[in-house]
């Protein structure tokens, strides 16, 4: 163990055990690298995501596996796995569910949309019109559907994976800043590079005529995955580290390049997703690296650009490694 980790490593003797968690989580993970090749950080940030209880935004050229991913992340999870296509027509009550009458006791009875699933996938986000869009937000926020009146929870845990084409722009609708601050993670997903090309040709070739999808096989059960999501919360956090993090998310407020900074929403999901990264690592004690592992994903969608960088050619994502780089690391 590093010096600068041994700072930060808790004085106190009991310990948290997160042998089960590493291991159970990195099954997971090798279940999905059966069929996904070379997006082994895509799904390691994923894996963060789902144990700090976040939402995650997955963006990329068409055919890199975005849907496929999320798919096979939600099957190596023995939860209830739900699907929604945003299309332009789409209605709000298609995916929150609605009031029907039933004829029998002539009463209303509320029917349950596909947003109450463990793990939900909503392919295209970007797809369907703002009415459509706004319904997410209570269901994304406080985990609940209200619909006449009436207040229904989702089901425990609910993870939110929204894809989305950053090319395409006819017939799409851009999410607002107050949807996207709701995503944990925003995450890009790359063209894979020739080997792994050539590794995925191979690998679809040696499967002939058989579902690739039935490569990967539910590895931990939903009442395991709840039990992680509460045992991380226990990890340990350095006051340096928490200072590290609030100067992390102030720079973004004064930074001249974004007229848009970070909110305080933004620092607690700093907070819990180092917490998630530490803990797959086998650690119960958060450093400032993990802090500077997970912040592009969290800050990069959580910010805006000055108009004078953009027509620049400047992103977010690299203001926000100079804001890093520019805070010293507590020693």
């Amino acid at each position: 163990m590093s010096e600068l980790e041994n700072k930060y490593e808790p004085t106190f003797e009991n310990r948290i055990d997160l042998i089960e968690l590493k291991d159970k989580m990195g099954a997971v993970k090798q279940e999905v690298k059966k069929v996904i090749i070379g997006q082994d950080e895509v799904i390691h940030k994923l894996l963060i995501a789902i144990l700090a209880t976040g939402h995650s935004l997955i963006e990329g050229m068409p055919g890199v596996a975005k849907t496929l991913t999320a798919k096979l992340l939600a099957k190596a999870v023995k939860g209830q796995f739900k699907r929604i296509q945003f299309t332009p027509d789409l209605m709000p009550s298609d995916v929150t569910g609605s009031s029907v009458l039933d004829l029998k006791t002539n009463e209303f009875e509320f029917k349950k949309g596909p947003i109450f699933g463990h793990i939900v996938l909503i392919d295209e986000i970007n797809r369907a019109p703002a009415k459509t869009q706004s319904s997410l937000f209570e269901c994304m926020s406080e985990r609940q559907v209200t619909v006449d009146g009436i207040t229904y929870p989702v089901p425990t845990p609910f993870v939110v994976f929204a894809t989305q084409n950053p090319i395409e722009h006819e017939g799409t609708y851009r999410l607002p800043e107050a949807q996207l601050d709701r995503f944990l993670f925003k995450i890009n997903i790359d063209y894979p590079a020739i080997e792994q090309e050539l590794d995925i040709l191979r690998e679809h070739h040696a499967q002939k005529a058989n579902n690739k999808e039935d490569l990967v096989q539910p590895v931990l059960a939903i009442d395991e995955l709840i039990s992680f999501q509460q045992l991380i919360k226990s990890v340990y956090v350095h006051e340096d580290v928490l200072t590290y993090i609030a100067q992390v998310v102030y720079h973004t407020r004064s930074n001249p390049n974004l007229t848009l900074g970070a909110s305080p929403r933004a620092s607690i999901a700093l907070l819990e997703a180092s917490k998630a990264s530490a803990a797959l690592q086998g650690r119960d004690f958060i450093t400032p690296d993990d802090v500077k592992y997970v912040a592009p994903a969290i800050l990069g969608h959580r910010v805006l650009l000055t108009p004078e960088k953009e027509m620049e050619g400047f992103t977010s994502d690299y203001i926000i490694k100079q804001i890093v780089d520019s805070i010293e690391i507590p020693r």
